[in-house]
């Protein structure tokens, strides 16, 4: 008996019935009777051996292992310079610990073949022979070219069938797989192997349709993957054909209309290239294998690993499998699921089949699938052995998997796995689940997710979704959680720009594909009319925590005109969109946002965090406000507050009468303030920072004469005084100026008002019952006479105010590390100080020497050209700030043991930042109050 797995001829073997089989629990209900346990024995120890699989003579003698059973693997990759691995069910030449060499999905691909599982035998070129072809200016050497073909060998004896063999023919895939999943980003070929004379030996074998689909589709991977020839020539043919045959899905076209396609398709090589399809099946595999390779040196590739930031791999690995078809008819499928529901973290089979179709149709949203639930009806029994293998896989992976499966005339074959990407919504509920499965421990729950999928969490949604249910114009699949609100755009050039000129977009396309990527990046959100849940556009999206709606069949996108179609409206570029990533709704017009509210699941992860990490977590903030929500949010403190209303007015002042006059109207407003923090932050410390106005960003932009007249009215200076005055405040370099510490010491009434300010608030509150803990933190010293200096200031204020009340109460003055003198000599300054906090944001301005407000125009060039890994104001530089901000904490505590240390910057925010901190012994990070619990876990990722 003999079936065709895509396009092969194979001998069906006893264990490919239901008889290995894991149930109810840990037993085996049917198993063979004896296992060769010699025979194991000798191929572990074979395995280990840096002889090749396919010397070893012994195969007869080897049962495949009971699946779900344990099985030995080596956790090292092999010494010898070996570049081509073989896989088949039950053994491999790799496992899951050898990714960086075999990549993901070849590794995965080995340790599923090793545990049992189904798996199509193929061979995968490593990562290091990707780094040679690259090294050797994009060659394939011999001796490299002659172990694929030996490993080549070896699936051939495993299929019973050749390459290029009429009578007995094997077909091949060859994929891509880079140790870090890249989607949509590097180049597949299916059906490789086929030929006028290979096509005519399978169509005798397996049916004409069959084959000539298989042909037509090979034709157009490969000319558009391997040839460079535009996928759409292809598509064009397609599409020309079946409004000739009056037919609107593909496979309504009959074996002749489909033969008749491949004679289409095989002119537009010569049309494109000028030259013919190239015939001979090892040429393909030769040309398709160095395809790969060069994909991964593609604009796209670049990008997709620019974005986000991935860095030090060697290359893309190549995936060689014998193929398997879910193109045969009604019993044959292919589809792609997520063990758990990727978006909500629901314990439940989550995805999509198409009945005869192949992975492509799924995956680049060509045909919209159906739901999972479709396959369970129509094929049981395969069903079934897909559930039980998500379950063998979770339990072997320990994670939320993401698989890729394919049905051939009702057997099942598994032909990929990896750790599925998932919401942020998704990653904390799957984390708790698999604690309360006893699955994984609670440490290890902490590392599953990502202080990015927290982010995602904090992002908006929409504020009353009953209110706009009269303006919901289509409903399509909700592939992304979250709200998007922006303005339609129809390419991903014109998102990019749009963004880049600081609009919120909302990019519209038919489907996307990886040439998206940087549009979609832009975009706020993303709208396609084709693709399913686990297309390109919905994997992307669902990975960055970016709204996106996909299949949305109510839609009809016009590039040309740049207009989107609904019914009997239409839509232009630029008019305002809204969509619902949860629902998949569709919304006219501009609707109101709101942050989102947090779960049980997300108060039972971050309380595990709390309970291992060792750094605190405090809040900027600019309001009692926003210290309300710090503190929901799980800060622990204030670490940076300040307040800019009436500066201006003080700033403009001449006189030290006016300069008083301004300063009093401030008092009130800061008073007020603090009290409401200090409420808010009830027991908890608050660190306010002395007022630091760099003047240009307290002078409001626009018109001068706009300027002037506003001033006039606010201060009753004459316009000719204002000019004047804004004349005198003009700076060269304002970030370098008069302000800070500068400003408190050329107008000591100025530090006098703001501490008065905070004691008389301290003291209000605290009458009240409120536990105040203020800490004063003065800017941008450099000399610790300049500290000594303000210190003094503000512990005569406190004295005077303790006097007036009749009360006091405990409170600390420190210094902001912002200039790189103060950091070299913290010894003196913490002679001064009782707490160092570092302003991150300055230090590294003045530590590299570029200007914030300037950087832009050079940063993006910086990143592109590899100068620097990544935007120095986003993410620590830890060569250089960071060493100084060691270099500041050593010494400081060397002068006074019990200094508190923490920073204030924007990379407080920052996970891999936060790490660093960690390391070097800092007391707390201080962030802005929605990144307070990506701090918090990122702190937490560190302890363990």
């Amino acid at each position: 008996m003999s079936s065709i797995v895509k396009g092969m001829i194979i001998r069906t073997t006893p264990d490919v019935c239901n008889n290995n089989r894991l149930f109810n629990g840990n037993k085996y209900v049917q198993h063979r009777d004896h296992v060769q346990w010699q025979d194991l024995d000798l191929q572990l120890r074979l395995r280990s051996n840096t002889k090749r699989f396919t010397t070893w003579k012994a195969k007869k003698a080897y049962q495949p292992p009971i699946r779900g059973q344990a099985i030995l693997t080596p956790t090292t990759p092999p010494t010898t310079k070996k570049r081509v691995f073989t896989f088949g069910k039950g053994r491999s030449e790799g496992n899951k610990a050898m990714k960086s060499l075999l990549g993901g999905k070849g590794a995965n691909l080995a340790e599923m073949a090793t545990i049992g599982l189904s798996v199509p035998p193929g061979l995968t070129i490593s990562t290091e022979a990707c780094q040679e072809y690259q090294q050797n200016g994009k060659k394939l050497s011999d001796d490299l070219w002659e172990e694929i073909l030996e490993s080549l060998k070896f699936v051939e004896n495993e299929m019973g069938a050749s390459l290029g063999n009429p009578s007995k023919p094997l077909l091949l895939s060859v994929r891509s797989g880079a140790a870090i999943s890249m989607p949509g980003m590097m180049d597949t070929v299916l059906n490789l192997g086929l030929n006028d004379e290979v096509v005519a030996g399978l169509a005798a074998k397996s049916g004409e349709r069959f084959a000539y689909d298989s042909y037509r589709r090979f034709l157009d991977m490969f000319g558009d993957v391997v040839m460079d020839i535009p996928h759409s020539l292809f598509e064009d043919k397609l599409e020309k054909l079946k409004i000739a045959k009056g037919v609107k899905l593909d496979t309504d076209l009959t074996a002749t209309d489909l033969k008749d396609l491949v004679e289409q398709y095989k002119n537009t090589y010569l049309e494109a290239k000028g030259e013919k399809f190239p015939s001979d099946p090892k040429k393909q595999l030769e040309l398709a294998v160095k395809a790969v390779f060069n994909s991964w040196d593609s604009p796209r590739a670049n990008k997709y690993r620019s974005i986000n930031q991935i860095t030090g791999l060697k290359g893309t690995a190549v995936n060689i499998q014998s193929m398997v078809f879910g193109n045969m008819g009604n019993t044959s499928g292919t589809g792609v699921l997520f063990t758990r529901n990727p978006s909500t973290g629901e314990k439940k089979l989550y995805g999509e089949f198409l009945i005869n179709a192949q992975g492509e149709d799924v995956v680049a949203g060509i045909r919209t699938p159906e739901d999972l639930e479709t396959m369970k009806t129509c094929m049981p029994e395969a069903y079934k052995e897909l559930e039980e293998n998500c379950e063998i896989l979770e339990k072997h992976y320990k994670d939320m998997m993401d698989i890729e499966f394919t049905v051939q005339e009702n057997r099942l074959w598994m032909l990929q796995c990896r750790s599925g990407k998932r919401t942020g919504k998704g990653a904390v509920k799957i984390a708790v689940d698999m604690v309360n499965e006893g699955l994984v421990d609670i440490r290890s729950a902490i590392k599953m997710v990502e202080p990015q999928h927290l982010d995602q969490l904090l992002h908006p949604q929409f504020e009353d979704p009953s209110t706009y249910k009269d303006k919901v114009i289509a409903t399509g699949l909700p592939a992304s959680p979250g709200a998007a609100v922006g303005q339609i755009v129809f390419t991903a050039d014109d998102a990019e720009e749009w963004h880049a000129q600081g609009k919120s977009v909302i990019l519209v396309r038919t489907e996307t594909s990886p040439e998206d990527i940087g549009g979609m990046h832009a975009a706020a959100g993303i709208l396609t009319a084709r693709g399913g849940m686990t297309s390109h556009a919905a994997v992307v999206a669902r990975g960055w925590g970016k709204c996106c709606v996909s299949g949305c069949s109510d839609i009809q996108v016009n590039d040309a005109e740049k207009v989107v179609i609904v019914g009997d409206k239409v839509i232009m570029e630029g008019e305002w969109l809204s969509l619902n990533g949860t629902t998949g709704e569709v919304i006219l017009g501009k609707h109101p946002l709101s942050p989102p509210s947090l779960s049980d699941d997300l108060e039972t992860f971050m309380s595990w965090a709390d309970e291992i990490r060792h750094l605190k977590v405090l809040a900027n903030a600019d309001t009692p406000e926003d210290a309300t929500t710090a503190r929901k949010n799980g800060a622990q403190g204030i670490g940076l507050y300040e307040r800019i209303k009436a500066v201006r007015m003080m700033i403009m002042a001449i006189t030290p009468e006016q300069r008083k006059a301004a300063l009093d109207l401030l008092l009130p407003y800061q008073r007020s303030d603090f009290e409401g923090i200090f409420r808010a932050m009830d027991g908890l410390p608050v660190t306010i920072r002395l007022l630091d106005p760099p003047l240009h960003e307290f002078l409001p932009e626009g018109d001068l004469e706009q300027i002037v007249s506003e001033l006039t009215s606010q201060t009753g200076m004459k316009e000719e005084e204002i000019f004047s005055r804004i004349e005198k405040l003009s700076e060269v370099n304002p970030m370098l100026g008069f302000r800070g510490c500068r400003l408190g010491i050329s107008y000591p009434e100025l530090t006098e008002m703001q501490a008065r300010a905070v004691f008389q608030a301290a003291v209000s509150v605290s009458i009240h019952g409120i536990t105040v803990l203020p800490e004063i933190m003065v800017p941008l010293i450099g000399t610790p006479q300049e500290l000594r200096h303000q210190v003094s200031l503000i512990r005569n204020v406190a004295k005077k105010v303790f006097s007036e009340t009749g009360s006091s109460l405990s409170y600390k003055v420190g210094t902001m590390i912002e200039v790189p003198r103060a950091a070299l000599i913290a010894d003196e300054i913490a002679n001064e100080a009782e707490f160092f906090s570092f302003g991150t944001n300055d230090l590294t301005q003045m530590t590299f020497g570029y200007s914030r407000d300037d950087v832009g125009k050079f940063l993006p060039i910086y990143l592109s050209a590899g100068i620097l890994q990544h935007d120095p104001f986003e993410v620590l530089d830890q060569k250089g700030v960071g060493q100084l901000i060691k270099i500041c904490t050593e010494k400081g505590r060397a002068a006074r043991p019990n200094l508190k240390v923490g920073i204030c910057g924007e990379h407080g925010g920052e996970p891999s930042s936060v790490a660093f901190f960690a390391q070097l012994g800092l007391d707390y990070v201080s962030c802005s109050p929605f990144r307070v619990p990506i701090a918090r876990l990122a702190a937490a990722q560190v302890a363990v």
